[in-house]
């Protein structure tokens, strides 16, 4: 099996009652490994937590509401322009203190590390609709959705991401827990409600608007059963990602190394408008999209 690929050695095998391997999307929906527990407890606790804010303040009041809502566009912003544009696909160049940012209000939002998202989805790229893809939708939806998250063994870095094997990149690996504590718990200076509007329900919206990338946006009617691209645009996803352009994931898979995701003016893509904005002020360059297509092409 291919370097990155899910595990296969698990626990007991109910079904034939003794232990034979079972691969990890038929693992029962807790089991994890030491190696991911942190990430299980965590998925598990932000759920708890936000239902509990849920049901103590429903109804947070429109100033906190646009706060969490402020935060999680930002968080948003970091993991599409900064972790899947510019590091996975390397479709625009960031400036460093700009991107530094980016990757702080990812982090902030729940996306975990530059490298280990970088190295998701690198092989999610490589082996696209195979049981190797490490969120294939073919071992079904939950596992697409959630369950990878602490049941697939994460990629080799040294294979999938050797270009981001510096310190700027690898320090954040290391402030991943204190950023996500903040996260989970900065809120509570503002009052209760705060803590779970800020915290909590926040992230939880955050990782399932994300998540469904890898879910539904996968789920191309009969690409299972023939092998083919399994990837389609999901208009009404948008509404939930902010219109930043994850949802045109057709689009994307068809020329994953161009920083435009919505080719369209009725696919709206804020994510590229934002690195237009940055390219005219001079904190974003060598942007890739139609304008170079078009500008390799007249060269020949």
């Amino acid at each position: 099996m291919a370097a990155g690929a899910p595990v296969t050695i698990t626990p007991f095998n109910h079904e034939s009652s003794e232990r034979t391997p079972l691969p990890p999307w038929k693992w029962p929906w807790w089991h994890t490994t030491w190696h991911h527990a942190g990430t299980f407890v965590w998925v598990m606790m932000i759920h708890a937590v936000a239902l509990v804010g849920l049901v103590l303040f429903p109804l947070p009041g429109w100033r906190l509401f646009l706060s969490a809502l402020a935060l999680a566009w930002l968080g948003g912003l970091g993991t599409t322009v900064c972790y899947h544009r510019a590091i996975s696909h390397r479709s625009l160049k960031l400036n460093p203190l700009v991107r530094s940012m980016l990757i702080f209000f990812a982090m902030f939002n729940g996306s975990g590390a530059p490298v280990s998202w970088a190295s998701n989805h690198r092989l999610h790229h490589a082996s696209a609709d195979t049981e190797e893809d490490i969120s294939s939708p073919r071992q079904g939806f939950w596992w697409a959705h959630l369950k990878w998250l602490w049941q697939a063994e994460q990629p080799s870095a040294e294979r999938y991401v050797p270009d981001l094997n510096r310190f700027s990149y690898n320090v954040w690996t290391f402030m991943q827990v204190p950023i996500l504590a903040l996260a989970l718990f900065g809120g509570l200076y503002f009052g209760w409600a705060a803590f779970f509007w800020l915290g909590a329900i926040r992230l939880v919206f955050s990782l399932h608007a994300q998540c469904f990338v890898n879910s539904i946006c996968h789920t191309q009617e009969g690409a299972s059963e023939t092998g083919q691209d399994s990837s389609r645009n999901v208009r009404w996803l948008g509404m939930l990602q902010f219109f930043q352009g994850e949802n045109w994931h057709r689009n994307h898979h068809a020329r994953p190394g161009l920083a435009r995701l919505g080719w369209t003016w009725y696919q709206v893509d804020v994510g590229y408008l934002v690195i237009r904005g940055l390219e005219k002020v001079g904190l974003a360059s060598d942007v890739r999209d139609f304008r170079q297509l078009r500008s390799l092409a007249s060269e020949k």
